[in-house]
């Protein structure tokens, strides 16, 4: 009897423990904060960058569980890239995320980012996956952190070859001269547009297609899938193929948005970098090869570059002035291809 009121004390009290909030060893673990993140993309979805957009979104919604849900704004409606860092910088919580070019940051004090953009620097896409899957590619990354501007990068990607278009014929480097070519406010491009004897001037790309419909500007350059998607090919169907450099991109997210997320949906987003990067790299010469032939179906008239040195030597100088801080980690790119 004693054994049995004993059982029935101890019974009792651990009941009582558990009824007064007590845990025990197999409590269920506690349901992740659902978390919304504004992404801005500047480009419509049937680009390169749209689609490996929707496969970022993709991804991370399924590897977190739904507990991270992307709220792609595209097309521009959150302004052009520039706009969208001005406002990821300046805090407050708008725009979480963005897909933007590697050189957007060289005017925010990405040193390392902004020897991607360097004319003529990456000889083919082989040469720039190599970077993107080196040891190197971290440390361009998280640049921007480390200078604690309050973003950081979480993958790379590319949206092919930039070359130049024209409202006017392009039959060769020389038909640039004395152009008005749109330039972002970039001084790598206004460097380089200026070495080629043309001027630079400053358009926001949401602004691109009337300013060359109606003459503010006479060429401009983009990479072939964006020039189609955006119809830039109604108001300037005269292109030159000198691929004067690869169009890197990067995803990045400010710190404020990065901190709220639990460590599971942290790697869940850099899970889903990872295959979205992957999926850029199988889609990217694909897409470009194929609206480069449609594009001359359209009218186009697409004039290729047998010998690219008369560029490379007419952006001797702004490639000088933007290594030169930077000369050894330039070298280590250059070695990649």
């Amino acid at each position: 009897m004693k054994k049995i009121a004993l059982g029935l004390l101890v019974l009792t009290v651990a009941m009582t423990s558990v009824m007064a909030g007590g845990k025990s060893d197999t409590a269920a673990p506690q349901a992740e904060k659902s978390v919304t993140l504004v992404y801005a993309e500047v480009n419509p979805l049937d680009s390169i960058v749209g689609q490996t957009d929707l496969k970022f979104k993709e991804e991370v919604e399924r590897l977190s569980n739904g507990t991270v849900k992307i709220d792609l704004q595209h097309s521009g409606v959150l302004g052009a890239e520039q706009d969208v860092l001005d406002a990821m910088l300046g805090g407050g919580g708008t725009i979480d995320m963005s897909r933007i070019s590697a050189f957007a940051l060289t005017s925010y004090g990405g040193e390392k980012s902004k020897l991607l953009s360097i004319p003529y620097t990456f000889v083919s896409r082989e040469h720039f996956w190599k970077f993107a899957d080196s040891s190197l590619a971290p440390e361009f990354l998280l640049e921007p952190h480390e200078k604690g501007t309050g973003i950081r990068g979480l993958f790379y990607g590319e949206e092919g070859f930039r070359h130049f278009f024209s409202s006017k014929p392009l039959a060769n480097m020389g038909s640039l001269a004395g152009m008005k070519i749109r330039v972002s406010n970039d001084p790598i491009m206004n460097g380089m547009v200026k070495g080629l004897g043309a001027s630079p001037t400053v358009v926001s790309y949401n602004e691109l297609y009337s300013a060359l419909q109606t003459g503010v500007v006479d060429a401009a350059e983009q990479p072939i899938a964006n020039y189609k998607s955006k119809a830039f090919n109604e108001v300037a169907p005269y292109m030159i193929l000198d691929g004067h450099t690869l169009g890197a991109i990067q995803v990045i997210i400010t710190d404020e948005a990065w901190d709220k997320l639990s460590p599971a949906q942290q790697k869940a987003m850099t899970e889903a970098g990872k295959i979205a990067s992957a999926y850029n790299r199988s889609i990217s010469e694909k897409k470009e090869i194929d609206d480069l032939a449609v594009l001359k179906t359209m009218g186009v008239t697409v004039t290729e570059v047998k010998d690219k040195t008369p560029w490379q030597k007419a952006c001797a100088a702004v490639i000088k002035e933007n290594t030169a801080s930077n000369a050894a980690l330039y070298q280590k790119l250059l070695d990649m291809k």
